[in-house]
């Protein structure tokens, strides 16, 4: 199953994927900038491939989450070297990453 539901954070429109797999869901909340996602999808594949690291990924990955209300509230374990220059940092809550973007 795939939801695309807008979500509204402090008055910003951020879009809200889920997709549901075989034993994982997928969780993105995303605007035209960057986005923030659980463990299903691995940050360190942007750091680390020279053309995709060209590329200015804004990305951060938050871990044990289960739902788009927790992946806001959950603290990012991984950040792409991009998203550094929006001041996020790793540690730092989705909600206030995803903030920063807008």
């Amino acid at each position: 199953m795939l939801s695309v539901k807008p979500l509204e954070i402090e008055g910003y429109t951020f879009v809200a994927t889920t997709v549901e797999l075989p034993k994982t869901t997928l969780l993105i909340i995303s605007n035209d900038i960057g986005y923030i996602m659980c463990a299903a999808l691995d940050v360190d594949f942007f750091n680390e491939n020279e053309k995709l690291r060209q590329r200015e990924v804004i990305a951060g990955r938050a871990e044990g989450v289960r739902t788009i209300e927790q992946l806001l509230h959950a603290p990012l374990a991984k950040i792409t070297d991009a998203s550094k220059k929006y001041g996020w940092e790793i540690g730092m809550i989705g909600k206030d990453a995803l903030l920063k973007l807008t």
